[in-house]
């Protein structure tokens, strides 16, 4: 593992389930490439957590939900 996710994940309070979600969407963009599929949730839960985004809307996004991400930067 090159991000700790999980450790973000367990900070602030998702569940097991929340976190497989967000794995499950952000996995079909990255699949052979580890780095880009940590890097991304591991964003998705630092926006989550710095309060840019809630986590039902990430987790309600379309299926690429880095794309999501990144419209919300702008």
């Amino acid at each position: 593992m090159l991000f700790d996710y999980p450790a973000a994940a367990r900070r602030i309070g998702l569940t097991e389930e929340q976190l497989g979600r967000l794995c499950a969407q952000m996995r079909p963009e990255f699949p052979d490439d580890e780095m880009l599929f940590e890097l991304h949730v591991l964003r998705a839960i630092l926006a989550v957590e710095s309060g840019r985004l809630p986590l039902d809307q990430i987790l309600q996004a379309p299926e690429h939900a880095s794309t999501f991400l990144k419209s919300s930067n702008e």
